[in-house]
């Protein structure tokens, strides 16, 4: 089992939570946690964004540099 202090809303305080047993195969990972103080469950999940794409934005057609003969 994997233990972490976390504030808990039952609890209104810091406590310890803890994994238990994850039958999904996650082991010390499982994102399901347990207040040991009150029982209160949470899930910690995280989520993975893919970076937007920007589109070609079309600027301003500039004048060309003149350059000093």
């Amino acid at each position: 089992m994997s233990d972490r202090e976390l504030y808990c809303d039952g609890c209104e305080s810091v406590v310890l939570f803890e994994a238990p047993p994850c039958v999904d195969g996650h082991d010390a990972d499982c994102p399901e946690l347990v207040c040991t103080g009150c029982g209160a469950a949470v899930l910690i999940a995280t989520f993975a964004f893919p970076a937007p794409r920007l589109h070609h934005r079309h600027r301003a057609t500039r004048t060309p540099h003149r350059q000093a003969a």
